[in-house]
């Protein structure tokens, strides 16, 4: 279980913390024992497209010269893999404390902001989501779940669990699919939940990593007073992103909240819902370790676990596993710089990680991230393979095998 209130190391840099006072904080000094040996710009997935590297900007950060690196485009590359910051050997938070900071000035610097990002983080500060649906049609994916979905405001009592649905999960067809699995092996297991329907606005993860600060602290206003209204023990979100912040930036704002991620939270509950899984699915699987909850969160086993909980389920590891898995691109902003990357010719990470999974020989491609299915997908698209390989939920094949008595 990760508490955001029982792992004090997840503390970061306090509220208002920029540029010229990072170094007076605690996360901040620690910059200071750099011994820039480079392992930071070797691991990061983007770093050879970078004319500053994260060891680079350390550098020019202590010697006063960060204002030549707010001139480059150096910032906008990071994807928030956490890769930089799991393997630094001083332990320097550079993802949940640097980076962002280097890239919120960029953004404020640069001349013209990536079409996409921007419209993304408008419709976000405008409708709650960065896809600009409605709020009222949030909950509208509940009419495609033969599982019944509560929702907080409607049964008017405490539940134990809070299941925050988020964004991709609640308006595009493929992420309610997701949606729908969650529900059904919520049932199943006899989990007393609930959801916040239409209440429910973007956790705001991904505008953070972009600082994009304002618009994160507004989303965070929002959400914290949302909760409030209500009575429960736990929030459960399957957006690793969401988990992201919950446990790590919304304490700052008074989060004291118990936050899982579906795929640790349902291993917990594998022992009783391994008899439930009598469907086999006969197929040969390769893991995907998501950047949040596996270099972030350290869950590496929970979804591997879960897949062997499935009858008829082979799993085969890619070259780059657990702690050295590539980043599917989508993180820091990511998901919404797919064209600008394309422009600056950088290959998508979605690719380089997809002609790993079809180098093993799996039938699919099994992720713990309702947004990794739509990049895979995409990416599945552009990369020649002969063998089918499609890229699913590990919810949504612990549903497929589940046989409801």
């Amino acid at each position: 279980m990760i508490s955001t209130v029982e792992h004090p190391e997840l503390t970061v840099c306090k509220v208002g913390t920029n540029l010229d006072n990072l170094l007076e904080q605690p996360e901040g000094q620690r910059i200071l024992s750099c011994i820039q040996c480079g392992t930071c710009a070797g691991t990061c997935p983007y770093g050879d497209y970078m004319e500053y590297s994260p060891r680079k900007i350390i550098a020019m950060l202590r010697r006063g010269m960060i204002d030549e690196v707010l001139q480059t485009d150096s910032m906008l590359k990071c994807v928030a893999c956490y890769s930089c910051m799991i393997k630094c050997p001083r332990g320097i938070k550079l993802s949940d404390v640097l980076l962002p900071l280097v890239k919120e000035q960029t953004l404020i610097r640069v001349k013209e902001m990536p079409a996409e990002l921007q419209h993304s983080l408008q419709n976000t500060l405008r409708y709650g989501n960065p896809m600009g649906e409605s709020s009222r049609k949030r909950a509208a994916w509940i009419t495609k779940s033969k599982a019944p979905v509560p929702i907080l405001a409607e049964i008017k009592r405490p539940v134990d669990v809070l299941w925050f649905v988020e964004c991709y999960t609640s308006f595009y067809n493929r992420g309610q699919d997701n949606s729908c699995a969650v529900a059904k092996l919520f049932n199943a297991l006899g989990i007393d939940f609930a959801i916040l329907g239409n209440e429910e606005k973007c956790a705001g993860d991904c505008g953070q990593l972009t600082w994009e600060s304002g618009l994160f602290e507004t989303l965070t206003d929002y959400n914290m007073v949302i909760f409030k209204k209500y009575k429960f023990n736990k929030i459960v979100t399957g957006d690793p992103h969401a988990f992201n912040a919950f446990r790590i930036r919304y304490p700052m704002y008074g989060f004291d909240y118990d936050v899982w991620h579906t795929t640790p939270f349902l291993a917990e509950y594998v022992d009783k819902l391994k008899p439930k899984l009598k469907k086999p699915l006969n197929i040969t699987v390769t893991y995907h370790d998501s950047c949040c909850i596996g270099r972030r969160a350290g869950f590496y086993d929970e979804g591997r676990a879960l897949l062997k909980a499935i009858p008829g389920v082979k799993i085969v590891e890619m070259v780059h596993n657990r702690m050295n898995s590539i980043c599917c691109g989508g993180g820091g902003g990511g998901m919404w710089l797919d064209t600008y990357f394309k422009q600056k010719n950088m290959e998508r990470l979605s690719e380089r990680r997809v002609k790993e999974a079809i180098a093993t020989g799996a039938d699919v491609l099994a992720v713990s991230c309702p947004y990794e299915i739509y990049r895979f997908e995409d990416a599945l698209k552009t990369i020649p393979h002969e063998k089918p390989m499609v890229v699913r939920d590990v919810v949504e094949l612990l549903a497929e095998s589940l046989v409801e008595e």
